[in-house]
């Protein structure tokens, strides 16, 4: 199994490699491995799904306007 970096993965994923850092940094990316200050990411690795929110309302405004 090989490993790609994060410029690699972004650019396979068509994503910043800011955003790849942030999903390294969660453990969003099974396998993922820090040597040193750079991330290892495997080549076989699926890109996450994206968890924020698309609506662009908060869950919590939506859990008060329920109980009352």
């Amino acid at each position: 199994m090989g490993y790609l970096s994060i410029r690699q993965t972004s650019e396979k994923w068509n994503v910043s490699a800011r955003w790849i850092n942030d999903l390294c940094s969660r453990g969003r990316i099974p396998g993922a491995m820090k040597i040193g200050s750079y991330w290892a990411i495997p080549e076989d690795a699926e890109k996450p799904r994206d968890a924020r929110l698309k609506t662009g309302k908060y869950i919590k405004d939506a859990i008060v306007r329920k109980e009352f």
